[in-house]
């Protein structure tokens, strides 16, 4: 008996040994601990990021100091470098195409979450998803052979003619500027916020509208009270399409113009932030412009984080809204 006993507590360990083994290499806690080291990862890579472009434009700060913010001069011959002109060229065309883009988006999302039969509805978001994966480089070439001649010849001169007192539509008619860049802009990022408005619709509970049409109210009536509820979510969609407007690189340098200049006339070439940097960086060869670019880039990474992180605490406070209501 002693000796069945003593195998007995042998087995006994040697199965609490193997089980406390298997609960520590379990496929919850190898699951857990990839995940977790996925979101470290990519927190990292951000960090880096920051850190190493921070360090190579340290130069530049220390030689423009804030004033490379304010500077109007880009001058890399002469050493010269301010960052207003590509700043203004930057906020006034993603502004441009804000308020082109943002209306026509909210209507294209409502129509196919409120008004459009499932047999509209389904082709047209495809259609919308499909216009977001074209690239660029091809929106730009539209814009080239398309959109500039376009209006060259059948808008600019009009609004020049009705217009022309204003400062915004003073100048030469080219059809290459800030006008082409605003709408290239806007028709780019039109299906974004179109996508996040329809998603952000489609989260407001059918008990809302069903309530509103029992209490007699009409289709449109029943369409402000889901547009109230989905308020902040619809701010932070054109908020995010904002962002994306303000990183797009390819199709605004082939249009805008890419010349670093403070213009009201939106008839005008101007520059972006984006532009600059990929039409100079092949070309910077001393160490001061190089470390100006990489400012530039470190100011366009700054400004897209903020953005983009305000556009998604707007939409994340819908979510908890819809939640709540639930």
């Amino acid at each position: 008996m002693p000796d069945e006993s003593y195998h007995n507590n042998l087995t006994a360990r040697g199965f609490s040994a193997g089980e406390s083994r298997r609960k520590f290499f379990s496929s919850d806690k190898i699951f857990r601990f990839s995940l977790t080291a996925c979101a470290v990862l990519i927190l990292l890579i951000v960090l880096a990021m920051l850190a190493v472009m921070t360090q190579s434009s340290w130069l530049s700060v220390k030689e423009f100091g804030f004033g490379f913010l304010f500077g109007r001069v880009w001058d890399p011959i002469k050493g010269e470098f301010g960052a207003l002109p590509f700043i203004y060229g930057t906020i006034v065309s993603s502004i441009l195409a804000l308020l082109i883009a943002a209306p026509i988006s909210v209507g294209v999302a409502i129509f196919l979450v409120e008004q459009a039969p499932k047999s509209i509805a389904r082709p047209m978001a495809f259609l919308v998803e499909l216009l977001a994966a074209i690239p660029s480089v091809v929106y730009g070439l539209w814009a080239i052979f398309v959109l500039a001649p376009l209006l060259r010849e059948y808008i600019q001169p009009p609004l020049q003619a009705s217009f022309g007192w204003l400062p915004f539509f003073k100048g030469t008619p080219t059809g290459i500027g800030m006008l082409t860049g605003g709408i290239i802009l806007a028709i780019m990022i039109t299906p974004i916020i179109t996508a996040v408005v329809r998603d952000i619709l489609e989260t407001v509970p059918v008990t809302q509208r069903e309530a509103a049409l029992a209490l007699g109210a009409t289709r449109w009536e029943t369409t402000k009270i889901v547009l109230a509820n989905a308020s902040s979510g619809i701010a932070g969609a054109i908020v995010l399409g904002l962002g994306r407007a303000i990183g797009e690189t390819m199709a605004i340098t082939m249009i805008i113009g890419n010349r670093p200049q403070i213009s009201a006339s939106l008839f005008e070439p101007g520059y972006t932030i984006a532009s600059v940097i990929a039409n100079e960086f092949t070309e910077a060869t001393g160490d001061l412009y190089l470390s100006a670019l990489i400012e530039m880039g470190l100011i366009l990474f700054l400004v897209t984080f903020i953005v983009n992180g305000l556009a998604k605490l707007l939409i994340l406070s819908v979510s908890r809204r819809t939640a709540q209501s639930h």
